[in-house]
């Protein structure tokens, strides 16, 4: 049995903002996870998220392939991740489907309004909120860095973000489900690709995170559900921006024998923006440990491991 962990919690409506971005801090660096309140998504959205969310999921699999992942929008079936690239499995035992940008609403993929009525405007309700919320804490985030708090939005990094918004499904399955040599997951284990990810769950329990990710035997952790909180994590992105001083933690979703729903957004910066090291997390005793890489093509190649092609 894991051990639960008791996450940071960060108030995005604090007055003392300053306070705030040493909370921030200070979880960034000793856990790369907190949870996040007062972020201006009310229960009922996230209520009508996660029963849209069930409707589709629901649908005949020969309906949910009409809208087969493109442009990394639209739907992915079983098994068609692997996010532990260096796992034997044949992939991830969850189903998935992704939105992007809403201004290149021509890349995104929506079921018909005929199928599914009011899917897509309750979605892009949501896009909207969570990116809003985002945007607040990523100028927090800056202040937690000793960076102007309008520094991402200066250095092109949110001009315009990029922003992805992906639903999950994990099936119900014996806990664990393992094959003749290994236990299949949910999510295996990875680390987010981008910046900085806000996850919303449906109260099932499966989330487990691994501070120490080059330790051995790993130590795994639950993360239990905080009702009306984003899950926050930060992503390898960030974690290059910040010479490694905000750390990109592992984290897994393992079969339990319930079935689970969950709701990430993550928020990356735009695929033109160069991801180089900070001046305030570099000096001569900790020297730039990453070359500086355009974001989208960053992205691009995390992607092609992750899906194989």
């Amino acid at each position: 049995m894991a051990n639960s962990l008791q996450l940071p919690v960060i108030d995005l409506c604090s007055p003392d903002r300053t306070a705030t971005a040493r909370e921030i801090r200070r979880a960034c660096i000793d856990y790369g996870f907190f949870y996040l309140i007062n972020h201006g998504v009310e229960q009922t959205l996230f209520r009508q998220v996660f029963e849209q969310s069930r409707r589709f999921f629901s649908l005949p699999i020969e309906e949910k392939m009409k809208l087969d992942r493109k442009q990394n929008r639209g739907y992915t079936p079983l098994y068609a991740e692997k996010l532990d690239t260096s796992s034997s499995c044949k992939g991830d035992l969850k189903e998935t489907f992704h939105i992007g940008a809403l201004e290149h609403s021509d890349l995104n993929q929506w079921p018909s309004e005929g199928v599914l009525p009011s899917w897509k405007a309750t979605m892009e309700d949501y896009y909207e909120r969570v990116l809003n919320a985002g945007k607040k804490l990523v100028s927090l985030i800056a202040l937690a860095l000793n960076l102007d708090e309008d520094f991402f939005d200066k250095a092109v990094a949110f001009n315009p973000p990029d922003g992805f918004l992906r639903l999950l499904h994990y099936p119900a399955v014996p806990s664990p489900l393992e094959s003749p040599d290994q236990v299949i997951y949910g999510a295996s284990a990875h680390s987010d690709y981008g910046m900085i990810t806000l996850l919303a769950t449906d109260g099932v329990p499966g989330l487990q995170v691994c501070r120490e990710k080059f330790r051995q035997p790993q130590i795994w952790e639950d993360v239990p559900n905080l009702s009306g909180a984003f899950i926050v994590n930060i992503g390898d992105m960030t974690e290059r921006w910040t010479n490694c001083l905000f750390q990109s933690t592992l984290h897994r979703v393992v079969p339990t024998g319930s079935e689970r729903y969950s709701v990430a957004f993550f928020i990356d910066p735009n695929p033109d923006c160069l991801v180089e090291c900070l001046e305030s997390c570099c000096s001569k005793s900790s020297p730039c440990r990453f070359p500086p890489i355009r974001s989208g093509d960053y992205l691009e190649e995390r992607y092609r491991l992750t899906y194989g092609s």
